[in-house]
């Protein structure tokens, strides 16, 4: 089969390759997928370049990434099961995670067929294509992980979602509108319409409107990109609201070169030790089979409305990653093994 494949880490320009490589067979409870989509997300990103580098001792690899082929996140057919697999059969339309155990590294998603558990995988509406399905599972999971606390993101809240054109953003502001609460969406102007029709009752120029001198007005401010300020984000919390942050490295431009943005993190997570506009909900973080399986419920009851920019083969895998990293996208990029 054609796989794109990473022997060392560095630029994907001079580090990534499309090469023949054996079919993955399914082991037991696993399910082979003949992939027709696969998305390409900024954790690739991390892993394609080794950075921040403590991810290295995290199952990437110390000094090129294991496996070698990249990709997390796949839509298609099945192709085949293994044993003990009774959920599916070949045929099926299907969408999930080729993640195991970690989040920061190269799954086997981006080639013509991978393998996945099948509780890492769940039908696909007949209404909803490949290419919109593979956009869900990696940014639907950071998502809903931080959407679990129902009370400050439910009916008659408000919330500001900034970041909310982006991967993660656009699955949050459909989810929160989706339980009720008002969103306002925070984004660059050229991601106003979308974000618009993706549900966002107000919608707020992020380049000419600063959200934190909205005093007092949300329940929850979910900030993707986290570049403002904890202190100065606070000024936008209702009494009793709720800041969570994903924190995002615009792909090298924030942080440093070799812990990134974690010094902050562990920062925040240290002050949430005292500081309950800080604190989750309480509740143990779901899996990724868990958020699979709430994305599959919310594309079948119509709340999630996935948006691709474009679709490119996997032998442009690199230039898939270029219009990522440069911002030219307005939905999500995807590539298609066989478009």
């Amino acid at each position: 089969m054609i796989a794109v494949v990473q022997d060392r880490y560095g630029p994907p320009a001079r580090t990534l390759r499309v090469a023949q490589v054996e079919v993955p067979r399914p082991g037991r409870g696993e399910v082979r997928v003949r992939v027709h989509a696969t998305s390409v997300h900024a954790d690739i990103w991390h892993v394609i370049h080794g950075r921040p580098l403590p991810l290295r001792f995290m199952g990437s690899g110390l000094r090129r990434p294991l496996p070698p082929i990249p990709g997390t996140d796949v839509a298609g057919t099945v192709d085949a099961v293994g044993s003990g697999v009774t959920a599916f059969r070949p045929g099926d339309r299907v969408f999930g995670s080729t993640v195991r155990r970690h989040e920061w590294v190269h799954c086997g998603a981006w080639a013509e067929y991978a393998v996945a558990r099948d509780d890492r995988l769940v039908a696909l509406p007949a209404d909803t294509s490949f290419a919109q399905a593979a956009t869900l599972p990696s940014a639907g999971h950071i998502a809903l992980q931080n959407l679990r606390d129902d009370v400050r993101a439910g009916p008659g809240r408000s919330v500001l979602v900034n970041g909310a054109g982006g991967a993660v953003g656009s699955i949050a502001l459909q989810v929160t509108r989706g339980r009720g609460a008002h969103v306002t969406a925070v984004e660059l102007p050229r991601k106003l319409d979308l974000v618009r029709r993706l549900g966002a009752e107000q919608v707020v120029d992020g380049t000419a409107d600063d959200f934190t001198t909205h005093v007092g007005r949300y329940d929850l401010v979910f900030d993707v990109p986290g570049t403002r300020p904890y202190r100065r984000c606070l000024r936008a919390l209702a009494p009793g609201g709720r800041y969570l942050t994903i924190g995002h490295e615009a792909y090298g431009r924030r942080g440093n070169r070799i812990l990134g943005i974690m010094p902050g993190f562990f920062a925040l997570m240290l002050r949430a030790r005292f500081d309950e506009r800080l604190r989750g909900p309480g509740t143990p973080l779901p899996d990724r089979s868990t958020t699979l399986a709430e994305l599959g419920r919310l594309l079948h009851e119509g709340v999630l409305d996935p948006v691709v920019d474009r679709v490119l083969p996997l032998d442009r895998a690199v230039e898939a990653l270029d219009v990522l990293t440069s911002g030219a996208n307005v939905g999500a990029v995807v590539l298609a093994p066989n478009p």
